[in-house]
């Protein structure tokens, strides 16, 4: 990743700005940051991109003064806007591919830098799964480790509750200031204490069904590995076991009764190859094997691994047309990997990465974590 740096406030505010432009997701966002040098370059760009894409509607860009009231808002309730080039942005996390532009953060921003472990499950969990829960992220916690979850009810609300004394961190798929469950808003209060409250998106923001996978993946990417205890069968626990896999960290499960399906998906993960835990001791064996979670030694991060544009100078307009309208007719519903799709295309990874910002601006294509490429959902506003 390039190198991190602290962005003054109109930096901010204008990588806020850019973060907010509807589809602007964060593979986009990297790439148009790459390409342009600037926030600020980037969104005196993107309507004339988004044009040639084929664009009809204006893209409704956040003005300067709604950011501000945005970063104005946040800080009012005591928090802060950490964008993913900040030396304070959580190591891991930015190692994933590509990494949230930015994150509100509510509480002690202090605990995303120290190693942590994510402990997902079931939201109709047994007492037996929650009691383990508990005392496994008490156990971690008194060993070290700040416990990662997703604030839904049971094993993650159990996992949270174990781990007050020592700090957890709850990722959140709505705003930082909305509170869901309803249920949790005491332990949400205690949370705040010693640990944090983290999401990428806005203040006010309630969650939709496509939120959810984007916090799953934030919750395995803090951490270095991701424990699953009592999870069904597709299941959002084993979402964040597969975002875990993919961003090379360790998984970790629970093995239950085979009479209770909400042991099905936990239990398949085993079979799977995951590492079977029955103590905190389990976890902190493979913990100690880790050379300090150095992940970037083995692996090279998403903007190494993805071509700058300019390094080819800047591909000539007839080519990016081209390249578009090929792209586009190679595209469907089902996700493709980006190298595979460019392959395809006969056209240079630095002419296809222009194109593909254009489709994206354009609401016709969506750039995915994990390199993979789709035609945007159907209702996408073009």
């Amino acid at each position: 990743m390039s190198q991190s740096h602290t962005l003054d406030y109109t930096e901010l505010r204008d990588w806020l700005r850019l973060s907010r432009t509807p589809g602007v997701g964060p593979v986009t966002f990297h790439d148009l940051i790459r390409r342009f040098g600037s926030a600020e370059a980037a969104l005196t760009a993107i309507p004339d991109l988004a044009r040639k894409g084929g664009r009809i509607k204006a893209l409704n860009i956040p003005t300067p003064e709604e950011a501000e009231a945005e970063l104005a808002a946040l800080d009012q309730i005591g928090g802060r806007m950490l964008p993913s080039c900040d030396p304070d942005f959580p190591t891991l996390l930015a190692q994933i591919d590509p990494p949230p532009p930015i994150l509100s953060v509510l509480g002690n921003a202090s605990c995303l830098q120290s190693p942590s472990i994510a402990i997902v499950g079931a939201r109709n969990a047994s007492a037996i799964g929650m009691r383990f829960a508990r005392d496994l992220a008490r156990e971690l916690g008194e060993a070290g480790l700040i416990v990662v979850s997703g604030l839904a009810r049971g094993i993650d609300g159990a996992a949270h509750t174990g781990a007050l004394d020592t700090g957890t961190i709850a990722v959140v798929a709505g705003g930082v200031d909305h509170i869901y469950p309803s249920q949790h808003a005491q332990l949400r209060e205690m949370i705040l204490k010693s640990g944090a409250v983290i999401s990428e998106r806005r203040l006010g923001h309630c969650a939709t069904a496509r939120d959810f996978p984007r916090r799953n993946r934030i919750v395995s990417g803090l951490s270095f590995g991701t424990i699953v205890i009592e999870a069904a069968n597709r299941s959002g626990s084993l979402i964040t076991a597969r975002y875990a896999l993919e961003q090379n960290r360790e998984v970790f499960a629970a093995p239950g009764s085979p009479l209770d399906p909400r042991a099905s998906g936990s239990n398949g993960l085993i079979r799977q190859g995951a590492i079977l835990i029955e103590t905190a001791q389990d976890i902190m064996n493979i913990y100690h094997q880790r050379p300090k979670f150095n992940f970037s030694e083995n692996d090279q991060d998403y903007e190494a691994n993805t071509i700058d544009a300019s390094s080819e100078n800047i591909c000539e307009e007839q080519q990016i047309n081209k390249a578009r309208d090929r792209l586009l007719g190679l595209l469907s519903t089902s996700p493709i990997h980006r190298d595979e799709l460019i392959r395809a295309s006969g056209y240079s990874t630095a002419t296809c990465s222009a194109a593909l910002i254009e489709l994206e601006l354009a609401g016709l294509g969506e750039c995915l974590p994990g390199g993979m490429v789709s035609l945007a959902p159907k209702g996408a506003d073009p």
